[in-house]
Protein backbone atom coordinates (compact mmCIF):
# COMPACT_ATOMS: atom_id res chain seq x y z
CA UNK A 1 0.00 0.00 0.00
CA UNK A 2 2.83 2.40 0.80
CA UNK A 3 4.10 2.31 -2.74
CA UNK A 4 4.20 -1.18 -4.18
CA UNK A 5 7.73 -2.14 -5.15
CA UNK A 6 9.33 1.18 -4.18
CA UNK A 7 11.25 1.00 -0.90
CA UNK A 8 9.54 2.74 2.00
CA UNK A 9 10.87 6.17 2.89
CA UNK A 10 13.37 6.37 5.75
CA UNK A 11 11.60 6.93 9.02
CA UNK A 12 12.41 9.71 11.45
CA UNK A 13 14.28 8.86 14.65
CA UNK A 14 11.97 7.62 17.39
CA UNK A 15 11.77 10.03 20.32
CA UNK A 16 13.24 8.79 23.61
CA UNK A 17 11.05 7.47 26.40
CA UNK A 18 7.50 6.28 25.92
CA UNK A 19 5.84 8.79 23.61
CA UNK A 20 2.08 8.62 23.20
CA UNK A 21 1.06 6.91 19.94
CA UNK A 22 -0.66 10.15 18.85
CA UNK A 23 2.68 11.96 19.10
CA UNK A 24 4.55 9.16 17.32
CA UNK A 25 2.09 9.17 14.44
CA UNK A 26 2.14 12.96 14.22
CA UNK A 27 5.93 12.78 13.90
CA UNK A 28 5.68 10.05 11.29
CA UNK A 29 3.00 11.93 9.33
CA UNK A 30 5.12 15.07 9.45
CA UNK A 31 7.95 13.09 7.88
CA UNK A 32 6.15 10.98 5.24
CA UNK A 33 2.71 12.63 5.07
CA UNK A 34 -0.50 11.31 6.56
CA UNK A 35 -1.19 9.03 3.60
CA UNK A 36 2.36 7.64 3.82
CA UNK A 37 2.08 7.07 7.58
CA UNK A 38 -1.29 5.36 7.15
CA UNK A 39 0.22 3.26 4.36
CA UNK A 40 3.08 2.11 6.58
CA UNK A 41 0.59 1.15 9.32
CA UNK A 42 -1.69 -0.64 6.85
CA UNK A 43 1.22 -2.54 5.31
CA UNK A 44 2.35 -3.72 8.75
CA UNK A 45 -1.22 -4.59 9.75
CA UNK A 46 -1.61 -6.70 6.61
CA UNK A 47 1.76 -8.44 7.03
CA UNK A 48 2.06 -11.98 8.31
CA UNK A 49 5.73 -11.45 9.15
CA UNK A 50 6.62 -8.23 11.00
CA UNK A 51 10.28 -8.74 10.07
CA UNK A 52 9.34 -7.60 6.56
CA UNK A 53 8.52 -4.19 8.07
CA UNK A 54 11.26 -3.95 10.67
CA UNK A 55 11.70 -0.18 10.47
CA UNK A 56 8.00 0.42 11.11
CA UNK A 57 7.97 -2.12 13.96
CA UNK A 58 10.94 -0.40 15.59
CA UNK A 59 9.40 3.05 15.15
CA UNK A 60 5.98 2.10 16.51
CA UNK A 61 7.12 -0.39 19.15
CA UNK A 62 10.38 1.10 20.38
CA UNK A 63 12.18 -1.27 22.79
CA UNK A 64 9.22 -3.68 22.65
CA UNK A 65 9.51 -3.70 18.86
CA UNK A 66 13.20 -4.51 19.12
CA UNK A 67 12.43 -7.39 21.48
CA UNK A 68 9.71 -8.64 19.14
CA UNK A 69 12.09 -8.66 16.19
CA UNK A 70 15.06 -10.13 18.06
CA UNK A 71 13.61 -12.87 20.25
CA UNK A 72 9.84 -12.94 19.81
CA UNK A 73 9.39 -14.38 23.29
CA UNK A 74 8.43 -11.45 25.48
CA UNK A 75 6.54 -9.69 22.65
CA UNK A 76 4.66 -11.93 20.25
CA UNK A 77 4.62 -11.07 16.55
CA UNK A 78 0.93 -10.13 16.60
CA UNK A 79 1.80 -7.11 18.76
CA UNK A 80 3.17 -5.46 15.62
CA UNK A 81 -0.31 -5.68 14.09
CA UNK A 82 -1.80 -4.15 17.26
CA UNK A 83 0.62 -1.22 17.05
CA UNK A 84 -0.12 -0.78 13.35
CA UNK A 85 -3.89 -0.80 13.90
CA UNK A 86 -3.54 1.63 16.81
CA UNK A 87 -1.60 3.92 14.50
CA UNK A 88 -4.61 4.05 12.21
CA UNK A 89 -6.55 5.71 15.01
CA UNK A 90 -4.29 8.74 14.49
CA UNK A 91 -3.50 8.74 10.76
CA UNK A 92 -5.78 7.61 8.00
CA UNK A 93 -6.12 6.88 4.33
CA UNK A 94 -9.25 5.23 2.95
CA UNK A 95 -7.06 2.63 1.23
CA UNK A 96 -6.39 1.16 4.70
CA UNK A 97 -10.06 0.28 5.22
CA UNK A 98 -10.02 -3.19 3.59
CA UNK A 99 -7.01 -4.25 5.67
CA UNK A 100 -8.67 -3.12 8.89
CA UNK A 101 -11.87 -4.98 8.01
CA UNK A 102 -9.91 -8.10 7.09
CA UNK A 103 -8.06 -8.10 10.43
CA UNK A 104 -11.34 -8.09 12.35
CA UNK A 105 -11.02 -11.86 11.92
CA UNK A 106 -7.43 -11.98 13.21
CA UNK A 107 -6.61 -14.94 15.45
CA UNK A 108 -5.10 -12.56 18.01
CA UNK A 109 -7.95 -10.97 19.95
CA UNK A 110 -6.01 -7.78 20.64
CA UNK A 111 -5.63 -7.19 16.90
CA UNK A 112 -9.33 -7.78 16.25
CA UNK A 113 -10.30 -5.55 19.18
CA UNK A 114 -8.08 -2.70 17.97
CA UNK A 115 -9.46 -3.07 14.45
CA UNK A 116 -12.97 -2.70 15.91
CA UNK A 117 -11.86 0.58 17.50
CA UNK A 118 -10.41 1.78 14.20
CA UNK A 119 -13.59 0.71 12.39
CA UNK A 120 -15.68 2.82 14.75
CA UNK A 121 -13.39 5.84 14.48
CA UNK A 122 -13.25 5.60 10.68
CA UNK A 123 -16.91 4.59 10.27
CA UNK A 124 -16.10 1.36 8.45
CA UNK A 125 -18.88 -1.17 7.79
CA UNK A 126 -17.91 -3.62 10.53
CA UNK A 127 -21.36 -4.71 11.72
CA UNK A 128 -21.13 -8.40 10.75
CA UNK A 129 -17.66 -8.82 12.26
CA UNK A 130 -18.70 -6.92 15.39
CA UNK A 131 -21.71 -9.22 15.75
CA UNK A 132 -19.37 -12.24 15.56
CA UNK A 133 -17.01 -10.69 18.11
CA UNK A 134 -19.96 -9.98 20.41
CA UNK A 135 -19.77 -13.69 21.28
CA UNK A 136 -16.05 -13.59 22.15
CA UNK A 137 -14.83 -15.22 25.38
CA UNK A 138 -13.32 -11.99 26.74
CA UNK A 139 -15.66 -9.35 28.19
CA UNK A 140 -13.51 -6.47 26.93
CA UNK A 141 -13.83 -7.72 23.35
CA UNK A 142 -17.59 -8.12 23.76
CA UNK A 143 -17.85 -4.57 25.15
CA UNK A 144 -15.84 -3.18 22.24
CA UNK A 145 -18.04 -5.15 19.83
CA UNK A 146 -21.14 -3.66 21.45
CA UNK A 147 -19.76 -0.14 21.01
CA UNK A 148 -18.97 -0.92 17.38
CA UNK A 149 -22.47 -2.25 16.79
CA UNK A 150 -23.92 0.96 18.17
CA UNK A 151 -21.94 2.94 15.62
CA UNK A 152 -21.71 0.59 12.63
CA UNK A 153 -24.50 -1.92 13.15
CA UNK A 154 -27.68 -2.17 11.16
CA UNK A 155 -31.11 -3.59 11.88
CA UNK A 156 -29.86 -7.19 11.47
CA UNK A 157 -27.43 -6.60 14.35
CA UNK A 158 -30.03 -5.53 16.92
CA UNK A 159 -30.41 -9.11 18.18
CA UNK A 160 -26.67 -9.32 18.94
CA UNK A 161 -26.88 -6.12 20.97
CA UNK A 162 -29.94 -7.38 22.84
CA UNK A 163 -28.10 -10.59 23.76
CA UNK A 164 -25.31 -8.47 25.23
CA UNK A 165 -27.83 -6.71 27.48
CA UNK A 166 -27.95 -10.02 29.39
CA UNK A 167 -24.17 -10.50 29.51
CA UNK A 168 -22.70 -11.61 32.85
CA UNK A 169 -20.21 -8.71 32.74
CA UNK A 170 -21.49 -5.30 33.87
CA UNK A 171 -19.23 -3.35 31.48
CA UNK A 172 -20.57 -5.34 28.55
CA UNK A 173 -24.16 -4.70 29.63
CA UNK A 174 -23.44 -0.98 29.93
CA UNK A 175 -21.85 -0.87 26.48
CA UNK A 176 -24.78 -2.83 25.06
CA UNK A 177 -27.33 -0.45 26.59
CA UNK A 178 -25.54 2.52 25.02
CA UNK A 179 -25.28 0.65 21.72
CA UNK A 180 -28.98 -0.11 21.77
CA UNK A 181 -29.74 3.59 22.33
CA UNK A 182 -27.44 4.60 19.47
CA UNK A 183 -28.96 2.01 17.15
CA UNK A 184 -32.46 3.19 18.04
CA UNK A 185 -31.52 6.80 17.24
CA UNK A 186 -29.53 6.01 14.09
CA UNK A 187 -32.01 3.53 12.62
CA UNK A 188 -35.18 5.16 13.94
CA UNK A 189 -36.23 1.95 15.71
Amino acid sequence: MAGGSAPPPPLPPRPPGRPHPRDLLALLAGHVGEQGAAGLCADLLAADDPHDHAATVLFLGGPAGRSLLEDGTSWKEWWARVWAARGLLYVWDDAAGPVVLDRLDDDAWRVAEMCLKVSVRRELPCGDAAARLAAHDLPRVRATAARALGTCGDSEHVAAVRRLLEDPDADVRTAAARAQDRLAQRLDL
